[in-house]
């Protein structure tokens, strides 16, 4: 399946080659070499799982399409609107975009559909596989900055909460989501000038796949089959392949996945100390005596329910947005580090260990676009209450026992008096 698909493994297949030619290594040395970094075990992997691949990235990219259209419904509503669920709108739109733009690939190149050669290797085929490769990975990067731009948006809000409103206003977060839709296809630049579409003529049988003198009954036919091969710029300047690998395993990957480390450990650092200033606090408040209204009460009973919520609001935010960055980290940084590996151990580690693993890390990448939206149900009773009442049928209400708000009154599909839902709302 690799072969047809035109990405970051192409580029990094006619670099690898371009050094492999110019070094004059031979074949015996290329195995001694190849046996030091990955083993049988990982290309019997390879084998077994490529026979599933394409059902699983269909399954996958089914349940993400769905999953992340709920997602932009209920984070568009107008009372869920804030600056984070902004953020969190436009990564959703991403990665609906890498799911849509992934289902007619996976479908195509599924072994089970038996496509002869001929069948696959299309002119109007080889136009959707440059336009995929580049589309999906424009959207995906899309996502990835998008999710470092949530993590500096979150950590600002849980470690400087007076600058908060200052620096994350809806004005600025808008400029920030549209910046990350428009700077990323523009790092994209060298990789729309490295490939072009080129026709060759290949020797194939009656049924479409190569001619075999074997075959009883076959007529060898010369068929005109195209495929996405290095453009003439590409094939003149080495150097532009190089800057695309070097592009996507560090621009793309390894820096945002630092990024997102360090503030992952900064905000789990600052919740910490949130919470212990919090209860500080609250065990300082203890036992303090106020008169209030001529009756002496405790200071403690002062503190409203609504600041209450707000602070146990504040860190189950923060606690789902933490889950959503840690998945990001999963699934991109072992991509990241791979193609840094292949970028600077050669072709062998390439052929014999990043290829191996193409298609796990594309699911992988797949799953981290489509799971967010269980995240969201099992973290944020805000979100779940905006979806029940959009999508839950109006005569399920009179068999529910009816929701009471946080003052004890009545609640029902929805607050009389406008009151808000948010997901994220600090």
């Amino acid at each position: 399946m690799l072969e047809e698909k035109m990405n970051v493994t192409e580029i990094g297949q006619l670099v690898m080659n371009d050094s492999e030619a110019s070094s004059g290594g031979t074949a015996e040395n290329s195995t001694v070499r190849e046996l030091l970094y990955c083993g049988q075990g990982l290309d019997d992997f390879h084998t077994s799982y490529s026979n599933i691949h394409g059902i699983v990235c269909l399954l996958v990219c089914i349940f993400g399409s769905i999953a992340n259209t709920l997602n932009i419904v209920v984070l568009t509503r107008r009372e869920m609107r804030s600056p984070t669920n902004a953020i969190l709108t436009g990564l959703a739109i991403a990665d609906l975009l890498v799911m849509l733009d992934y289902m007619p690939y996976a479908i195509y190149m599924s072994p089970y559909m038996q496509f002869s050669r001929e069948e696959r290797l299309t002119y109007s085929w080889s136009w959707y596989v440059m336009f995929h490769s580049i589309f999906a990975q424009i959207c995906h990067t899309i996502s990835i900055w998008l999710t470092v731009t949530l993590a500096v948006w979150r950590y600002i809000a849980v470690a400087y909460p007076q600058k908060n409103r200052i620096w994350c206003g809806m004005t600025n977060t808008l400029l920030a989501i549209t910046s990350s839709y428009i700077v990323c296809p523009m790092v994209g630049i060298p990789l729309y000038l490295s490939f072009s579409i080129k026709p060759h003529v290949e020797q194939l049988g009656s049924d479409g796949n190569p001619y075999k003198l074997s075959t009883n009954g076959s007529t060898a036919r010369n068929i005109t089959l195209y495929r996405t091969s290095p453009s003439e710029l590409a094939e003149n300047n080495p150097a532009l392949l190089n800057v695309n690998f070097w592009i996507y395993s560090v621009v793309i990957k390894l820096i945002p996945c630092i990024a997102l480390t360090i503030l992952s450990l900064r905000l789990i650092a600052a919740l910490l100390e949130a919470k212990r200033r919090r209860k500080q606090l609250t065990g300082n408040s203890k036992g303090m005596k106020q008169i209030v209204d001529g009756r002496v009460v405790d200071v403690q009973q002062k503190k409203s329910s609504k600041n209450m919520d707000k602070e146990k609001q504040t860190d189950r935010t923060t606690r789902m947005l933490l889950a959503v960055l840690l998945l990001f980290l999963i699934t991109e940084f072992p991509q990241g580090i791979l193609g840094l590996l292949s970028a600077l151990l050669g072709k062998h580690f390439f052929y014999n260990c990043y290829l191996k693993l193409g298609d796990l890390m594309d699911v992988l990448a797949l799953i981290n676009s489509a799971i967010n939206f269980i995240l969201y149900c099992s973290m944020s009773r805000q979100f779940r209450n905006t979806f029940n009442y959009l999508f839950r049928p109006k005569f399920l209400d009179k068999w529910l026992p009816v929701p009471q708000n946080d003052d004890g009154t009545p609640g029902g599909r929805r607050n009389q008096e406008g009151a808000t839902t948010q997901i994220t709302q600090v």
